[in-house]
């Protein structure tokens, strides 16, 4: 039976079409698998790994107002081998999704209602279905699937895509755990904050090589925060204290709401890796928002970062609709910006690298931590929800960029950069992306010369299904899968 048909889901609330049900973002229910996928073009000999990707794909409906971070995770996988491809997605197994599938129900509320009445949240008490649909991360041998607002990560397959059940590091982690973990390949160690609305606000950690948490510690915040992402250094760790607040009366009253206070700056505190709190360096900047990190680096005595800053993280509704306040959130309007903490002054020199709409970055993962030249990040679309039209290649060095565009009514992925076989260089390799032709109902797979946007796909792979919009990607290279193609 078509997956378009089965999904019995209500794209219609109070009166109103709600986008993040429909179209591009519909959810799809079927697990499937796929070989002898048709491609246009060849797929080149050294392109050799797991392309990855994770987003919200709601598998029942539940009352109220559906957000689009509501969905539960749904991983979306191709595998590339010797020239070939093949094609596999499979839900990520929370204890929320087991509880709902054995009820065969949604039990769950959303994020837009009062969650007072859902089974039970994460572990600082937030009642929120903890979905691990945001990120995916390769660590030690397995991916992991996380979730924005700090829940448990779930351990997956590689290959299979099955989910292993929770990551506990060996029985090691105590608490949640935040989206977007940073992994240093040069040292095997994996970094992560947990955060919550009570205090302690912030706690920041690190897993060891062997794959046990090695150091936590907590970093005094003034309040509740909402820290979506961090960075590291080759010694250092920066997390965030940035003005974007949870309004703590709509709290008590069950709703979940956010506020950007334009009078306090972004504030951010920079850690030895095994640092104790009590030694954050805090250095402060112009009031903004940060979704996703670039990459960070130390330099002639100062810590470089590098994001896409959002200037206006609440931006006001343009249209009447009941879901006209998600609408307005979900419109990023991001810049490639650049911070200079330095730290014998405590200095602060900020400003933009861009001024083009661009978000979720990628970098060769090789590098995170040092000193990097190419950011790949997407390119946002002038629509009224959140799409993505294109990738634009950053050289750090020079300025220059480069762009591709995937074409009208084509919406692509986050492109995590994958290294050809036995290549060394940063754009010395491939751009993998999803795209979706929202007028043909379908997906493939476009990979693109990372060297050479311009020059346009050197394949596309179609899919017998459609991959819906989601959130973010990884690429695993064939030498951290211990020869297990």
């Amino acid at each position: 039976m078509n997956d378009e048909a089965r999904v019995v889901l209500k794209p219609v609330e109070d009166g109103e079409e709600n986008p993040y049900l429909l179209g591009v973002y519909a959810p799809v229910v079927d697990e499937i698998s796929a070989n002898d996928l048709e491609v246009i073009g060849s797929i080149p000999a050294d392109l050799s790994g797991v392309y990855v990707r994770n987003g919200p794909n709601r598998r029942f409906p539940a009352t109220g107002r559906h957000h689009w971070f509501d969905g539960d995770g749904m991983v979306h996988a191709v595998h590339f081998e010797n020239g070939r491809a093949r094609y596999a997605n499979r839900w990520v197994r929370t204890e929320a999704f087991e509880a709902e599938s054995r009820a065969g129900r949604g039990l769950w509320t959303g994020v837009m209602e009062d969650p007072k009445g859902n089974p039970f949240g994460n572990g600082h008490g937030l009642g929120l279905k903890d979905s691990a649909n945001t990120d995916v991360t390769f660590f030690a041998g397995r991916l992991l699937a996380s979730w924005y607002l700090c829940g448990t990560p779930r351990a997956l397959d590689p290959l299979s895509l099955a989910t292993l059940g929770p990551e506990t590091f060996l029985n090691t982690l105590t608490g949640d755990f935040m989206a977007h973990p940073k992994v240093d390949e040069a040292t095997g160690e994996l970094f992560w904050f947990d955060y919550g609305p009570e205090p302690p606000y912030l706690r920041y950690g690190v897993v060891g090589a062997d794959g046990r948490v090695a150091h936590t510690t907590h970093v005094d915040l003034p309040g509740p925060r909402l820290p979506h992402d961090m960075a590291i250094s080759e010694n250092h760790a920066i997390l965030m204290d940035l003005p974007l607040i949870q309004d703590q009366e709509a709290r008590r009253q069950g709703r979940y709401k956010l506020h950007f206070e334009r009078s306090l700056p972004s504030r951010f505190a920079v850690l030895p890796r095994y640092g104790d709190g009590s030694r954050v360096r805090w250095f402060e900047a112009a009031p903004g928002y940060i979704y996703h990190v670039v990459n960070s680096w130390e330099e002639d005595g100062e810590i470089v970062l590098d994001v896409c800053r959002v200037k206006d993280p609440q931006h006001q509704p343009r249209i009447s609709h009941p879901l006209a306040r998600m609408l307005a959130y979900l419109r990023l309007d991001a810049q490639l910006w650049r911070y200079r903490f330095d730290l014998t002054t405590g200095r602060t020199v900020e400003g933009p690298r861009d001024e083009d709409n661009t978000e979720f970055p990628s970098i060769d993962a090789r590098v995170v931590g040092r000193r990097n030249r190419f950011a790949y990040n997407v390119h946002i679309a002038r629509e009224d929800t959140l799409l993505f039209d294109g990738i634009v290649r950053y050289d750090l060095h020079t300025g220059e960029r480069q762009d591709h565009r995937f074409g009208a009514g084509r919406w692509g992925s986050e492109a995590p950069f994958a290294p050809r076989d036995g290549g060394i260089g940063e754009d010395d390799g491939y751009l993998v992306s999803f795209v979706t032709d929202e007028r043909e109902n379908r997906s493939e797979v476009v990979v693109l010369d990372a060297a050479d946007l311009a020059a346009g796909p050197v394949c596309r792979i179609l899919l017998p299904v459609r991959v819906p919009v989601g959130f973010h990607a990884t690429w695993v290279r064939a030498d951290q899968l211990g020869g297990r193609g």
